[in-house]
Formats: structure tokens, sequence, C-alpha cells
């Protein structure tokens, strides 16, 4: 019988393969996707990323078919790449989150801003119709 010592870092990354395949998610640190949040207010709806050390130009922000998308790579700096690493926790590669909006958005009025690594999307909501009562007549 051999005698192996005890890492205590190996049995916590074995636990985290094992809890990341129970949630479904898998081991490729290419695919990630950051947080969001989305709010509405009574004239809009706004969409804040959180996309810490990109820049405007990395990011793609679309809308087609009452879907908004947003899209973009964050990279690993190449002056970095030859360092040997001990851990990599921050994500990097593609990133890809949409969501549908309602039929009361206003799609040809999107904007969107970045700021401190946060990019903000507002759309305004367009003019609806209100409803209105049609009196029946008798003849």
């Amino acid at each position: 019988m051999a005698i192996t010592r005890w890492d205590p870092f190996r049995e916590l990354l074995s636990m985290e393969d094992e809890l990341g395949r129970a949630l479904g998610r898998s081991g490729d640190r290419q695919a990630w996707a950051p947080t969001m949040d989305v709010r509405e207010t009574e004239d809009h709806f706004e969409v804040a990323v959180d996309l810490p050390g990109l820049e405007p130009e990395d990011v793609s922000v679309t809308f087609e078919d009452g879907v908004l998308a947003i899209s973009g790579k964050r990279e690993i700096s190449t002056e970095r790449a030859g360092d040997t690493y001990h851990r990599i926790e921050r994500s990097y590669g593609s990133f890809a989150r949409s969501l549908r909006l309602p039929r009361t958005a206003d799609g040809e009025k999107i904007e969107a801003s970045f700021d401190k690594g946060v990019l903000t999307v507002t759309v305004p909501k367009a003019e609806i119709a209100k409803p209105r009562t049609i009196e029946v007549k008798t003849k």
C-alpha cells in the first residue's frame, strides 16, 4: 500500500470541477457571460453590462427582431502570455449576451455608452396608442 500525501488544494479543485459539472458548466474558459442588470423605468429600458478591461471598440451591440445582442472578446495581454500563472480566475475569450425586449421598445432610438468598464444600453419605449372606447350606435 502506497502512502499518498494529502493535498487540500487538489481536493478543492476536484470539488470545483464537480460543482461546475453539476451546474452545467464546462471547463472551457473561452466562453464567458459578463454580468448584466436590466431595469425598466417609466420611459425606457436600461441594460448595464460589466465589462472590465474592455474598450468600446471591443464590444458590439445589435438590435434585430426585438432582440438586443451584446457581444465581444477579452484577450489575455500578449506580454503576459509567456508568464507562469498559478491561477487564472478571470474569464477571457468571446462572449455573447442577448435578451428579447418587449414590443414597447423603440429599436430606432437605442443608445449605448461605456464608462469605467460598464456598458450601458438605453432603449426608449415607443409611444403606443392609448386604448379608447368606441361607442356602438343603433340605426
